[in-house]
């Protein structure tokens, strides 16, 4: 068994694709949009068994603490692992603490695609020395659907309103086509300052949506939909897929013509999509960690909910420490940054007249290089 850094783009894939852990941004091509995120360097680390084969692979992030200027790695929704108890993965953490200590990493982070009631993790986590973070990078709640039956039987189960919806798109004009080229991105693009400055999360440059859609969708892994009136784009969405899972990644919306409904029909044509492409789940994503009326993103996660699913929660954020004061010193900085943040929610609930998830995120950790990927938004 030996670890190595990978760069066969068809055995990376194979592997993250086929196990239960299975996620968008452990694939191979995410490393290579890095560089938009502020990523100082990506790795490819795999565990390769005696026949060659993979049984281990973890996607890295090499960025710096904020304010620290000190590096760490992180890996968003990895390990890719089926038994964190085997010996692969202590062949894997072994080559990643060398990698560490070039760069003088002070932690690893991982938040791993397994849900939060998964002893086996939680047990040879803690096994091998990491400890829980309170403060997440990853949303850890999300809203996941069953789409493996038919179209007729998904329909029955959403909630009435939610159909209804659908089929009132129709009859006031809204048509939904499948994005192309540069214009479209552009289209999609407006739509989605607009639904920054009223929603208030941060989004990134265009081009990296433009990138996205052009890795991934060169093997017909990433989509991009726009919902029309009157030949005007009104609303979008960017699903991509790995393996068995479709991922609402990204929602804009203009603040004309609501009232037709274009998201409902818009999330039903990407169900479709990602049927017709042989997924078996549909990932709307962030939702609130506590399902209360009140909570941050309540609104998001009815909307969400209306189309059927249950919710996901993964396992709390694991650090593996290698440098102990810098790590303690990273903590206190972080345990202050989240006291000004809840100061300042204080502030602005007064003001606010309905949540959203630009507040859910200022209570996360700052978001590292993997996952300055603002939320899907409705």
């Amino acid at each position: 068994m030996e670890a190595r850094i990978i760069k066969d783009r068809q055995q990376w894939n194979d592997f993250v694709m086929s196990s239960v852990c299975c996620n968008v941004t452990q694939t191979y091509e995410w490393a290579e949009f890095g560089s938009y995120l502020g990523a100082e360097e990506t790795l490819r680390i795999g565990v390769l068994d005696d026949a060659g084969q993979l049984c281990a692979a973890i996607l890295l992030i090499v960025s710096r603490a904020p304010a620290l200027k000190q590096t760490y790695f992180y890996a968003p929704r990895g390990p890719i692992i089926d038994d964190p108890a085997s010996p692969a993965m202590t062949v894997l953490l072994n080559y990643v603490k060398v990698e560490a200590r070039k760069r003088h990493a002070f932690m690893l982070k991982i938040e791993p695609s397994v849900e939060a009631n998964n002893f086996n993790w939680l047990t040879a986590l803690k096994r091998r020395g990491f400890i829980i973070n309170p403060h997440h990078v990853h949303i850890r709640n999300e809203w996941v659907l069953d789409i493996r039956p038919d179209e007729k039987t998904l329909l029955a189960g959403m909630k009435e309103k939610w159909r209804y919806n659908i089929r009132l798109a129709g009859r006031k004009g809204i048509t939904i086509r499948r994005g192309n080229g540069q214009a479209d991105i552009d289209a999609f693009y407006r739509l989605y300052e607009t639904t920054s400055e009223r929603d208030k999360f941060f989004i990134n440059d265009k081009s990296l949506y433009a990138d996205i859609l052009s890795v991934l969708g060169e093997h017909d892994r990433a989509a991009l939909f726009l919902a029309e009136y009157e030949g005007q784009p009104v609303s979008g969405i960017i699903l991509l897929l790995a393996g068995p899972w479709a991922y609402y990644m990204y929602g804009a919306s203009s603040n004309e013509h609501r009232e037709k409904m274009p998201n409902h029909l818009l999330q039903w044509t990407g169900i479709q999509w990602a049927k017709e492409h042989g997924c078996s789940y549909y990932n709307f994503r962030g939702i609130p960690e506590i399902l209360e009326e009140g909570q941050e993103m309540w609104g998001v996660y009815l909307f969400k909910r209306g189309f059927g699913g249950q919710p996901m929660l993964f396992l709390p954020t694991h650090d593996l420490v290698y440098r102990p004061l810098t790590y303690q010193l990273y903590r206190v900085m972080l345990g202050v940054k989240h006291k000004l943040d809840a100061r300042r929610e204080l502030r602005q609930a007064s003001h606010a007249t309905h949540p959203t998830q630009t507040k859910q995120q200022q209570k996360s950790e700052p978001a590292p290089a993997g996952e300055k990927l603002e939320p899907s938004k409705k």
